[in-house]
């Protein structure tokens, strides 16, 4: 038996193909991926500890009251720590930036969604889509005014009584609000693999981001192959 390329022996033990030729980009590096999830998760548990604490049946089965609003209390100053820690990163800070930026084809993209145009090249999108950098500056600033009322009313004895109900109220319609755009991300999500897949390990298939993302792919010629040095450190 004789060797051949890609193997590391005789060709009965033939090694699976170079990661280069599987067509895949970096899409998320390390410090994108721990913020994401670790924020999701700390979003997740607001969500559940509020259900708790407002639906009556929820609570009856649940109980202990005091340590359901502890949890939901301390996850929720928590949130925006995920996100300072990130800004250590340089890829994060180059995400923001990307997320900060809304480019002339962003326009077109919202156009074509509102007008529900699905013919190719309709939606032209960089690495985010103006979908997800509406949604991710709602939702940043969703979470500083959930903040700032939840401390409202956590203080309650320096604050005057229509104060407290005034905070209550902005609380409880906002955090409706935040349920339903959060039901919406996770749709969306759970109808694109691909998404999912770069969030879950960091690669996407260049092919699916030339259709969702082609002006990522013109913006960063540069962009990381899964086989390149630079990616693998960045990974393992």
């Amino acid at each position: 038996m004789t060797s051949t390329v890609g193997s590391t022996g005789p060709t009965d033990t033939m090694t699976p193909p170079p990661p280069e030729r599987s067509g895949r980009i970096l899409r998320f590096g390390r410090a994108e991926r721990l913020v994401h999830r670790t924020t999701g998760w700390l979003m997740l548990l607001c969500v559940a500890t509020a259900a708790c604490l407002y639906l009556a049946p929820l609570a009856q089965v649940v109980g202990r009251r005091h340590l359901v609003a502890t949890v939901h209390e301390w996850s929720g100053i928590l949130l925006p720590v995920p996100f300072l820690l990130g800004l250590v990163s340089p890829s994060f800070r180059a995400g923001l930036r990307r997320l900060n930026r809304f480019a002339v084809y962003d326009r077109r993209w919202l156009r074509a969604v509102l007008t529900r145009t699905t013919s190719p090249g309709a939606r032209p999108a960089g690495k985010f889509n103006a979908g997800q950098k509406l949604y991710a500056g709602w939702i940043a600033g969703a979470v500083l005014v959930m903040m700032s009322t939840g401390l409202l009313m956590w203080f309650t004895g320096v604050l005057q009584p229509i104060s407290r109900t005034s905070a209550i109220f902005v609380h409880d319609v906002l955090a409706w609000a935040v349920v339903l755009v959060l039901i919406g991300h996770m749709r969306m999500a759970y109808r694109d693999p691909q998404a999912r897949l770069g969030m879950r390990t960091g690669f996407v298939e260049r092919e699916w981001a030339g259709m969702r993302h082609p002006q990522w792919l013109e913006e960063d010629r540069s962009a990381p192959h899964d086989g390149d040095a630079g990616a693998t450190v960045q990974e393992r």
